[in-house]
């Protein structure tokens, strides 16, 4: 199952957001366009729908209240809305149902202790109702609107997978220095981490078998990558127990060249993580800016590479990108580039199929990344050269 759709209101740039998905989606826009806040809507419903230490209200709390997710252009209508559509890999939107709509309004109550309820709450399965909210239970008992039937394990049970999609989705965003450096950082090393302290607890706790069939195809991949290395493998250090990925790279002296993360560099570290979460789920992984600490003959191969992981997990992958070689893939349809534009109601949100001009300059022969990022410089970036002496 993937999102094939998503409407967004009042979500914080977003006054309203009506677009398609694809399998592999890219997000390009100026600085502060609001391209990390959509990617937040679909861990704001992962949190939402989390069993354990999730929620409506600690969802929202977490972001800093329901104040810092309305949108600045929300005025007499102040409800937050999010629906996303779910369907199988084979749907057609011109002839099928959907598998799953899920639908959420949000508003805060007025007075009082002006907690976040829910407006509504509807799931639709193949063009059937299934739950309807606010229901005459709700209308009795007001405080059941502080939680959402998605998160209730007694109130989802209709439509569970949905809920059980939602908690699988995965987002990254490795900061090398906290792979390296985990056991000197203060706080539990969580397997979901998605800045990676938790990143070699997740590979430790894999499954052997599992774990070195991961570490090959990355190993392959790594080769490429980086000329000088020829073996990846996991160990524990023999005195505290704590998992390491070490790799052999070229030495003149035999095996003098085997390294633990700790001398990786920053883009390897990067571009593993990156590697293992595309092999680790079939749920939708969030990558943010991939092209960090790369060299850019690899961030010119990474469509490539996550099309080809993506063949063997049937996995959905959303990016947010500013790269210019990232998006000079020839294989990137302009139907899978997400163009964002801000502007004063709110950041506009289109496909680039939708955009003249682009389809013009593709016709000539142009890259996606030559033809669309031009439209995401800030109109007042010349501004910039006050600062040239």
């Amino acid at each position: 199952m993937r999102i094939v759709h998503v409407k967004l209101k009042n979500w914080r740039n977003f006054k309203n957001a009506d677009i398609d998905l694809s399998s592999r989606s890219f997000l390009v826009g100026p600085n502060a366009a609001g391209k990390s806040n959509f990617l937040d809507v679909f861990k704001f419903l992962r949190d939402v729908a989390k069993a354990e230490g999730g929620g409506l209200q600690k969802a929202i709390r977490d972001r800093g209240g329901i104040s810092k997710l309305r949108c600045l252009a929300a005025r007499t209508d102040p409800e937050i809305v999010i629906e996303l559509t779910m369907a199988d890999d084979d749907y057609d939107p011109d002839t099928d149902e959907p598998e799953w709509i899920y639908s959420l309004g949000i508003r805060q109550e007025p007075r009082g202790d002006r907690l976040p309820y829910v407006a509504f709450e509807k799931v639709f399965r193949r063009g059937d109702e299934i739950l309807d909210r606010p229901n005459r239970f709700d209308q009795r008992d007001r405080a059941r609107l502080t939680q959402t039937d998605l998160e209730q394990v007694s109130a989802n049970v209709k439509f569970r997978v949905v809920a059980k999609f939602l908690q699988s989705i995965t987002y990254l965003h490795l900061v090398p220095q906290l792979i390296r450096f985990a056991d000197k950082f203060q706080g539990n090393q969580l397997e979901d981490d998605p800045y990676g302290q938790g990143f070699l607890e997740r590979v430790a706790k894999t499954t052997e078998k599992v774990r070195a069939s991961r570490l090959k195809r990355i190993e392959e991949a790594l080769r490429a990558a980086v000329p000088q290395m020829k073996e990846l493998r996991f160990a524990r250090d023999s005195a505290s127990g704590r998992p390491h990925l070490e790799a052999l790279y070229v030495h003149w002296r035999p095996n003098a060249g085997w390294q633990r993360e700790d001398q990786f560099s920053d883009g390897t570290l990067r571009l593993l993580g990156l590697l293992w979460c595309l092999l680790e789920r079939d749920s939708l992984l969030l990558l943010e800016e991939p092209e960090l600490s790369l060299n850019a003959a690899i961030v010119r191969r990474l469509p490539g590479i996550i099309a080809r992981m993506q063949r063997s997990r049937d996995r959905q992958v959303l990016i947010s990108t500013h790269s210019d070689d990232l998006l000079a893939d020839r294989g990137i349809d302009a139907g899978e580039v997400i163009l964002l534009q801000p502007n004063t109601e709110g950041t506009v949100v289109k496909l680039a199929t939708s955009v003249p001009e682009v389809l013009a300059l593709l016709e000539g022969g142009m890259s996606i990344g030559e033809a669309v990022l031009p439209l995401t410089a800030s109109s007042t970036l010349s501004q910039l050269s006050i600062f040239d002496a």
